[in-house]
């Protein structure tokens, strides 16, 4: 079938949890047959490597409109003076790409329009066709957790955002014949009487790619790795590196947390400054990170959605700790595929444990990498999509 795919952002390289989804989802769907026409937005040039990687997998053409800063800045402002709509739908919606896409709905004259994210949703408003959005995570939730830990001149315009998005979240439901969510967790949080209609859609991991590498020396003993400028990311990186990890240090003086990943913030950066902390930034291939560390640890105390690095980490079977937050997504057994804990001297505790106790530590690594074998792999969490796009044909 001809499927026309809209995302937000071009999906690659691999460095943010939307892109890493959409990648593995095109590469599914083109590996079974289907014709894909990719129009893709990009708020920076799209290098020639990322557009090869990308290109095989459509064979209906591969489109790219640039977001340009005064057409996103007035984006905002329509967006923050018009009653209910979200800041992020203003931000990414261009004149220029609505008349794109226009032209590749009748050039192209798709069997289904495939929408990752609401952020795009405005693009198809007064499209008839049959189309499928995948809401990935629940906006609205994430934005309403940030405002109530953000400082106090930020909370009026993330509260404000996060309800636009509650109300944006429902109304889009009718616009699509299917829709598409990460994980149960995120359903339940879509106010829409009719959420639980939502097919859960999760993502996979390649576990020939995240390949334990047993030879590998150790490098540091912690790990925290992601998108070191989205706030979730931010708030998880400083609440390890400013009160969790000098917990740890008082048991083991030596411990090393090494924060890596994508456009570290300002006080990703600072954190650099503290005993035991190293910021590296974006790393082309994370897997040295992630087999040079001792113990993954991923503290979520705010944002939706299923964490992408405990897939990777419990792949190369690394020992894991989260929260429960992050882990209701997950859904692996707390104490034996992965430890649990919400507070900070909890996670200390679980922290300093398996740095201690080394077979506990390879046990737990082992039924998590068991765990994620078992359950997240990608043709058979896509093949959940492709059911849905078919059905409509």
């Amino acid at each position: 079938m001809k499927i026309l795919v809209l995302l937000s952002r071009f999906p690659y390289p691999l460095d943010k949890g939307d892109k890493l989804r959409a990648y593995h989802q095109l590469r599914y769907l083109a590996g079974q047959g289907h014709e894909i026409c990719l129009l893709a937005l990009s708020d920076e040039p799209v290098a020639a490597e990322a557009l090869g990687a990308v290109r095989p997998l459509c064979r209906g053409g591969l489109h790219v409109h640039r977001l340009r800063r005064p057409a996103q800045g007035r984006g905002l402002a329509r967006a923050l003076l018009h009653a209910g709509r979200p800041l992020q739908v203003g931000y990414f919606y261009e004149a220029g790409a609505q008349r794109l896409l226009g032209y590749l709905l009748a050039e192209f004259q798709p069997d289904h329009v495939y929408c990752q994210l609401i952020r795009m949703a405005e693009y198809l408003r007064h499209y008839a066709g049959p189309m499928t959005l995948d809401y990935m995570d629940v906006f609205s939730a994430g934005m309403a957790r940030r405002a109530a830990t953000a400082p106090a001149w930020q909370r009026p315009v993330l509260a404000l955002e996060a309800r636009r998005l509650a109300a944006y979240e429902a109304e889009v439901y009718g616009w699509f014949q299917h829709r598409t969510i990460i994980s149960d967790q995120d359903r339940q949080l879509v106010q829409h009487p009719q959420r639980a209609a939502i097919a859960v859609v999760p993502n996979g991991i390649d576990m020939q790619y995240f390949a334990p590498n047993a030879d590998a020396a150790s490098t540091h003993e912690l790990l925290f790795c992601g998108n070191m400028g989205y706030p979730p990311n931010v708030d998880a990186a400083a609440w390890l590196a400013e009160e969790v990890l000098p917990l740890v240090r008082q048991r083991h003086p030596a411990a090393r947390l090494l924060l890596a990943g994508t456009t570290p913030s300002a006080r990703v950066r600072a954190l650099a400054q503290r005993p035991g902390v190293e910021v590296s930034g974006w790393l082309p291939d994370i897997r040295p990170a992630y087999a040079g560390a001792q113990v993954f640890v991923a503290p979520m105390r705010v944002g939706t959605g299923l964490q992408n690095k405990l897939l990777e980490a419990m792949a190369m079977r690394r020992p894991c700790v989260t929260t429960t937050l992050a882990n209701n997504a997950l859904g692996a057994t707390p104490g034996q595929h992965l430890l649990v804990a919400d507070t900070t001297p909890a996670l200390a505790d679980a922290l300093s444990a398996l740095l201690a106790d080394a077979p506990r530590a390879a046990q737990l690594a082992e039924a998590g990498h068991q765990f994620v074998a078992a359950h997240y792999d990608w043709a058979a969490a896509t093949a959940r999509l492709e059911n849905l796009l078919v059905d409509t044909c």
